[in-house]
């Protein structure tokens, strides 16, 4: 597998999937827009307004997404 982090630190108000390494070993992955990415944190906020901080030396990889599809009239 190959995994690649094409956004950095100039990135912010970016729209992003970041997969992160977690304490036991796994991965998990985040999607939301970029906040901030600064020393040595990076802060994803997600659709629902919560706020996700990941230690950078946890990326494993970040890439852009495009936006959400319009949500469809009920």
């Amino acid at each position: 597998m190959r995994f690649t982090r094409d956004v950095g630190p100039g990135d912010s108000s970016v729209r992003i999937s970041l997969r992160r390494r977690l304490p036991d070993g796994g991965y998990g992955d985040v999607l939301g827009d970029l906040e901030s990415w600064s020393d040595g944190v990076v802060v994803i906020v997600r659709r629902d307004g919560s706020q996700v901080t990941v230690a950078e030396e946890d990326v494993v990889a970040a890439k852009r997404i495009p936006p959400p599809p319009p949500r469809r009239p009920r």
